[in-house]
């Protein structure tokens, strides 16, 4: 799995500050605050409320030594404990009130961000998933998710509700006794100095600790996926051990966050403290001397206790914040990464010396009469034999095994807009055509060699083309084309004569199915994953159907039928059953344009035989693109294009490949005795 792009502790190192700004990466948060700032805004005055109201107390202690206490009044005293009593009770009030006004908003604030990565990450490029690791996206989707709701409900609130009742507090010890006041003020400039230098290291210490939980979390979810082949190889001791090796990490890191907080802690606990004993001192002297009353004494010393937690819980409150903050950008890391874009994107103009590709001159089983499949007219002799298809056709209809093609009504016409079926045809490029594609993966350098060069193809309306060649050669990246899931580098690719990225990647999608090498199964019940591939009005009757094609009969006596749960990537099942149930969701809405890539690989013989039979009669009326690597795969289809180095080297039927092409014969056979059977 490749490495998430998150950046490293050095990278963070040589950052400008700005662009790291706690305050700049939270107001990123905004737009999902903004329809909850009046609940937060009423929270955070009620708490500012509830804050002040225990600053009430140490008057009521100064009202009650200076005056019932100094009296020896007892009913004075009872009213003072009542009054008391009246204010812990209404303080307690006011801050439950605050906490249930922010549950609600903010855990669906949280809602709707994890709602909208989930949307993000279903909108983003297939180069987006190459590049980053689940773990990565997963630790992003929860327990970032989780740092910013904590956040939103505590930290955020409190920064201003403490920074309120310090500043009340303060004024109410100056107005009591401004000496003893301007003592307490005195560790202020100390603290802020050492907020700030914590807030600068505990940033890059809080990065580096969720980049690694998301590392740690791509392990797990890699070593539960993959416990058959841990097991099957008795590696659970190796991923042990790397286990423990990022947990100790982890660790080291989470202990580094501890030493942090606790030297913040300690300063800013010792540094208030020692001035609070220092006022004591004095304030006791002064009662000595007689220029202080012992209540206004003992209100002072209330106040000053009553903002040890607001003072204390600054390195808390500052954290949590850094850790917010960390959390945002990690967020929005995502969410700034582009989407795919619905416009049609820039292509790579070719080189002007660049000669043309092989695969452009007519293949031998179109030039040459002597293969009896099909007549050479030119560039636009794809037979005119088919109903609907008007000029788009030749004056012969392709063969498969000896026998014409059916026709295929629901091919022909324009997949985006009426009147442009017509068009393809008389321009000789209905069905799917390949027009001097080049493909480089978006993060190699420009200079370097495309995947594929140059690919000048066409699978004509109803015919069904083998894709061949080793390991490699670029079969799958071809065939990943056609939905979009990459982007051409330069040229084109049509259906039925329209620019696919001049259609909407939905509309592209309904017409094009596709089954994949590795068939991916979800955790969900056999008939949901087949209908998968078909619109939301297909029934019970398309499920059977295309179970029936891709002889996956055995679905109906699973344990609950079609309705039985395959567990996670559908792993209770055998390979073969996977790539059964993979291809009925390919056939089940009887796509326009089919895909294929090897999807017979897991079949055994006679399985792959009864699959032949039925795919060939689903074949027969749709245009299809099949990646084969077995000559029965090849037989289902009416021409084989033979892709090496990322061209396209020879295109043909079987037979006339195995003539004319060793390097074809030699895929296909794999000896020379073989391959000279095969030839007679």
């Amino acid at each position: 799995m490749p490495t998430t792009p998150a950046p490293t502790e050095e990278a963070l190192k040589t950052e400008p500050a700005r662009s790291r700004s706690t305050v700049r990466a939270l107001l990123r948060l905004w737009p999902y605050v903004r329809p909850v700032r009046g609940r937060l805004l009423t929270a955070a005055v009620v708490a500012v409320v509830a804050s002040c109201t225990g600053l009430v107390i140490p008057l009521v202690l100064k009202w009650i030594v200076d005056g019932p206490v100094a009296d020896r009044s007892t009913g004075g005293v009872w009213l003072g404990a009542l009054c008391l009593l009246l204010l812990g009770i209404v303080e307690a009030l006011l801050f439950g009130l605050r906490r249930w006004l922010v549950a609600r908003p903010l855990a669906g604030v949280e809602a709707a961000m994890r709602a909208d990565l989930y949307r993000h990450l279903q909108r983003l490029p297939i180069a987006f998933h190459d590049r980053w690791a689940s773990g990565q996206l997963l630790s992003r989707g929860t327990t970032d998710l989780m740092l910013l709701r904590m956040f939103l409900a505590f930290p955020l609130t409190f920064l201003l509700v403490n920074s309120v009742t310090i500043l009340v507090g303060v004024l109410i010890m100056l107005a009591q006794e401004w000496t003893l006041g301007l003592v307490l003020l005195a560790p202020a400039l100390p603290v802020m100095v050492v907020c700030w230098l914590f807030e600068k290291r505990y940033s890059q210490v809080a990065r580096r600790a969720q980049d690694q939980v998301g590392d740690l979390t791509t392990l797990v979810e890699e070593s539960v996926l993959g416990i058959r082949i841990i097991k099957g190889f008795g590696r659970h001791r190796s991923q042990a051990l790397a286990f423990r090796e990022l947990s100790r990490t982890l660790r080291g890191t989470e202990l580094a966050k501890a030493r942090l907080l606790a030297g913040i802690f300690a300063a800013i606990t010792a540094l208030p403290e020692l001035a609070v004993g220092a006022a004591l001192v004095l304030g006791t002297v002064q009662v000595a001397d007689g220029d202080l009353s012992a209540g206004t004494l003992v209100a002072f010393l209330s106040t000053a206790l009553a903002l040890r937690w607001p003072v204390e819980s600054i390195g808390f409150l500052l954290a949590m914040s850094q850790e917010a903050a960390t959390a945002t950008e990690r967020y929005f890391e995502v969410m700034d990464a582009k989407p795919e874009s619905e416009a049609p994107p820039r292509s790579e103009a070719p080189p002007r010396s660049e000669a043309p590709p092989r695969s452009e001159a007519p293949p031998r089983s179109e030039a040459s009469p002597r293969s009896g499949a099909e007549s050479s007219s030119g560039a636009g002799s794809a037979s005119g034999g088919k109903p609907g298809l008007g000029a788009a056709v030749g004056p012969r209809p392709a063969v498969r095994n000896g026998a014409p093609l059916a026709a295929a009504s629901r091919i022909g016409a324009s997949p985006t807009a009426e009147g442009a079926g017509s068009g393809a045809g008389a321009t000789g490029s209905g069905g799917l055509r390949f027009h001097g594609v080049r493909f480089r993966y978006p993060d190699t350098p420009p200079d370097s060699v495309p995947v594929l060069d140059g690919i000048d193809l066409h699978i004509r309306p109803g015919e069904t083309m083998a894709l061949v060649g080793g390991t490699g050669s670029g079969k799958t990246t071809l065939t990943a084309l056609v939905p979009r899931l990459h982007e051409v580098t330069a040229g084109r690719i049509t259906l039925d004569g329209v620019d696919i990225t001049a259609m909407p990647r939905q509309s592209l999608r309904a017409l094009v199915a596709v089954a994949f090498e590795e068939p991916t199964l979800f955790s969900a019940g056999v008939g949901d994953n087949v209908l998968m591939g078909a619109p939301d009005t297909a029934g019970e009757a398309d499920l059977h159907r295309a179970l029936a094609v891709a002889q996956a009969d055995f679905a109906h006596a699973l344990p609950h039928g079609t309705d039985t749960q395959v567990g996670e990537q559908g792993l209770s099942l055998s390979g073969g059953q996977r790539q059964r149930l993979a291809l009925a969701r390919a056939v089940v809405g009887n796509p326009r344009f089919l895909v294929l890539d090897d999807p017979l690989s897991a079949l055994d013989v006679h399985t792959e035989a009864l699959v032949e039979a039925a795919l060939r009669r689903v074949l027969a009326g749709t245009t299809a693109l099949v990646v084969a690597h077995r000559p029965s795969t090849v037989l289902l289809a009416d021409r084989v294009a033979l892709l090496s180095g990322g061209r396209v080297t020879a295109v043909g039927t079987h037979h006339e490949l195995l003539r004319t092409s060793a390097e074809y014969a030699w895929l296909m056979s794999g000896s020379t005795e073989t391959t000279e059977r095969e030839t007679r």
